[in-house]
Parts: structure tokens; sequence; C-alpha cells
């Protein structure tokens, strides 16, 4: 599933075309993807101008003119490609409809953006802008991992208590939103912190420390264009290239990279999910 670098570098990608354009017709080609999508959505989007695209999360948000926001989920191969017949606009070549092609979105400058998602796990939905933080898919969710609010005090606060283990802590999107596996494994390894260390049992000077590290994590994913395992693609159609500079993730078996360690990487489960770590220098 993609995580916050994936979303965030698609929603840099559409902002060019989609920020201040005018939908100027909407074609939904089948009634749902992993929910039912909200009643006449093709009638209440054609028309509309998409005033600002912003993310929470995982989720890219449009916000329209009419006073609702169009929230938009990839789910696990979800992908949002500009396609478009306008000079000047950058694009790969406009193609036939696909068969997975279930949103697309003509603008009044000649773009097509098209969603596409062959496993159809992905979400859209409609909601007045000024209730959508409370929507039920974001209302619950922790603070920002690149914004003001998220600092070392407010981490302690959330993981204070928690017996979980500090892998999976971080991927409760009420303590951090936009995290998942791929960034928390390279988090981890370089905090040097074991991924099943309990959360509680972390100094607040570790904890304090995990938030640059954090923060640089996401910037140099990002920076990269995300990470393509499997699905992902960025606006354009280009593939990410983080997965070339991972540390941890998906290196089972390899050296690693921690300067001065001898270590070797190791896969572990947890809670159903891939852990690669170093069990030499993360403690």
């Amino acid at each position: 599933m993609p995580e916050l670098p994936e979303v965030e570098t698609v929603r840099r990608g559409l902002v060019p075309v989609l920020e201040g354009a005018r939908i100027a017709r909407a074609d939904v080609n089948r009634p749902d993807l992993r929910w039912p999508f909200p009643e006449r959505m093709a009638e209440r989007l054609t028309g509309a101008r998409i005033e600002r695209l912003r993310r929470r999360s995982k989720y890219i948000l449009a916000d329209l003119d009419t006073d609702e926001t169009l929230l938009i989920h990839l789910g696990m191969s979800g992908r949002m490609l500009i396609e478009s017949t306008a000079p000047g606009v950058f694009h790969h070549t406009q193609l036939p409809q696909a068969k997975h092609d279930h949103v697309v979105l003509q603008t009044d400058e000649g773009a097509r953006i098209v969603f596409n998602d062959p496993r159809r796990f992905g979400a859209m939905d409609l909601a007045p802008t000024e209730q959508i933080e409370e929507h039920k898919l974001l209302a619950k969710l922790g603070p920002e991992p690149l914004g003001n609010s998220f600092d070392g005090l407010a981490l302690t606060a959330a993981l204070a208590g928690k017996a979980t283990a500090i892998k999976a802590a971080l991927l409760d999107q009420r303590v951090v939103a936009g995290l998942g596996n791929i960034y928390v494994c390279e988090v981890l390894h370089r905090a040097r912190i074991n991924p099943r260390r309990k959360a509680r049992n972390l100094s607040a000077r570790r904890i304090h420390s995990l938030v640059p590290i954090i923060r640089d994590v996401l910037i140099d994913a990002i920076e990269a264009g995300g990470s393509s395992l499997r699905d992902h693609r960025q606006a354009n159609g280009e593939l990410g290239y983080f997965q070339h500079t991972f540390r941890a993730y998906d290196r089972e078996g390899e050296p690693c990279t921690t300067e001065g360690c001898t270590g070797t990487i190791r896969r572990i489960v947890q809670s159903g999910r891939s852990s690669f770590y170093c069990p030499s220098c993360q403690r």
C-alpha cells in the first residue's frame, strides 16, 4: 500500500494540472471501489473548480469551489495518472480507456486524469470541506510527521505506557499519520532501535531522536519519488527510486550499511508483517 512519500509524490505531480483547474467532465465507470462511491459523484464533480490539492496522512484531498472536498485513497494498487492533449502539460501518451480506469477527470484545459486501480482497494468520497477533518477515515489520525505539531514531546506522550513493540506503535496511525511498513523499518534502522523493543521502555532521549530521523527518511523518499516495489507510479507514469537506497527493508541476508557495523540484515514477522533490521546495531 502506498505510504506517505508515495501519496505526497502523486499529489505534487497532480498540483500543476489540477489546482485551479475546472473539471469539465467526470466519468465514473463503476459503482464502487473498496466502498460505494457517493451518490451522483460524477454530477457533483462536473463543473467544479479544484481550489486546493492537499494531503492528510495517506489521503489526497481536493478542495472544490462547491464547498465539498474529494477524498482519494490509492489503496493497494491505485494510480492517479495524467494524460493530456494540451501543449506544455507534462504527460505520458494518452491511451484508450483501460479496463481498470474507474474514474476519469477531464479538465477545462484539456488534461485527462485517470484513477486506475486493478485490485479495487482504493476509495473516493465527497464530503463538506468544513467537516472533512471529521470524516471517518481522518478523524482519529495522529499528527503529520512533517508538520509543526509533531515533535519529541508529542511522540513521547503518544508512546507513554504502550506495551506494544515500537514497530507496531509507529505503524499506529493514531500515533503518527502516514507511516507504513517500509519507512518504519528504515527509520528504526537509522535510529539503531530494535523493532521488538517495547515502546514504553524507550527513553525520552531516544524517542526525541526519532522525530528528525522520521522526517529525514520521509523527505529523502519524497525527493526520490517514493518507492516502486510493485504498483506505485508517479502522476506522470514514472517509477519512484527510493527502493534503490533502502538500508534495511527487503535486504534480508545482506550486510548492514551502518558505518562500522559487521552485522547482517535479518527478517522477522511482527503482526503478520515483515520487519527487516540488524541485530548487531539495533538495540
